[in-house]
Parts: C-alpha cells; sequence; structure tokens
C-alpha cells in the first residue's frame, strides 16, 4: 500500500468490536512506534499497555466516554521528560513532541495491519498518572485505543481543509 493510502485508511475509531488483538499485530505496532523519530535520538517513550480488564477499567475512569470500554486494547504513550532533548536557546522539551510522533506510528501501523485507533488526549492527567503508576518524571501524552473496528470513517473523520489554505511557499 502506498504511504497516501494508508494516511486515507486511518481514521479516528470509536466503536470497536468485541474481538481481540493479534498478539503478533500488537507487536508489530508497539516495534513500529519503539523505531519512530524522536529528537536526538533520545527515545524518551514508554508505551504502557493496558489489555486486561482490570486496566483498561483504570484508564476509562479517567476519559468518561463510554466507547473507550469497547477498545481491547489501550496503549498509553508516556514520556520521560528528564530523557528527552531540551533545545538550548529556549528551553523547548521535546517530550511531548517525541510522544506525538510515536502516537502517530502506532496509529498508522494498526491501519495497516487493519486495527482502528484514536487519539485520545482529554483524559484526567493526574489520575492517569495513577492509573498507570507511572514513576516520577513520567506522564502521559495520549491514550491510543485499538482493536478491530465496528464503525467505518465518517466526513467529519475525512473531510480536510484544502492544501492552498495550509500550505504557504515563501
Amino acid at each position: 500500500m502506498e504511504f497516501i493510502e494508508l494516511v486515507k485508511k486511518r481514521y479516528s475509531v470509536r466503536a470497536y468490536e468485541a474481538r481481540s488483538v493479534e498478539r503478533e499485530k500488537l507487536d508489530y505496532v508497539l516495534e513500529c512506534a519503539r523505531l519512530a523519530p524522536s529528537a536526538v535520538n533520545r527515545q524518551p517513550w514508554r508505551f504502557v499497555v493496558a489489555e486486561s480488564a482490570e486496566a483498561r477499567e483504570r484508564l476509562c475512569a479517567c476519559y468518561h466516554n463510554e466507547w473507550l470500554r469497547q477498545a481491547p486494547v489501550i496503549v498509553a504513550v508516556c514520556v520521560d521528560r528528564g530523557a528527552a532533548w531540551t533545545r538550548l536557546n529556549d528551553g523547548k522539551n521535546h517530550a511531548d513532541v517525541d510522544g506525538s510522533i510515536a502516537t502517530e506510528h502506532i496509529c498508522l501501523a494498526a491501519a495497516e495491519v487493519g486495527l482502528g485507533t484514536c487519539w485520545v488526549c482529554n483524559f484526567d492527567y493526574e489520575a492517569t498518572i495513577a492509573a498507570l503508576r507511572l514513576p516520577e518524571g513520567v506522564y502521559p501524552v495520549a491514550l491510543v485505543p485499538m482493536g478491530y473496528a465496528a464503525d467505518s470513517a465518517s466526513e467529519r473523520h475525512t473531510s480536510r481543509k484544502p492544501t492552498e489554505s495550509v500550505v504557504e511557499f515563501i
């Protein structure tokens, strides 16, 4: 599949079939995330995979939308701010950027193997840290529910601004 087709295939899934994700598919997706680029190759990420009902329920308590409970897997993309690169001239820490790159690698790799995902960023930050039992300095960037889609892309998921409104040549 060409990359543009993969990008078009991926959308935010908010309904999942009640079937498990095969370990080899999950391992593949996580390997793609592990290989994502990061600022100065610091790789400050940590992927916490919630598969058990108990672990998923702890995360669902941090984001109050019922559809999340349908996902058989939730990957919490976390980063260690202390391990990330910080730009010297303005002190910009790139942990969030690195975590976001890895998150999109997860979403695209999942789409490639027939799985659906959704970026979830509107979670209770402190409750998520507690639910994941993260060590000091490690924090969540995104929750990525993953499984087989029970819905299809809607116009909301596939409409995009025209190129001329988002690209500027100077």
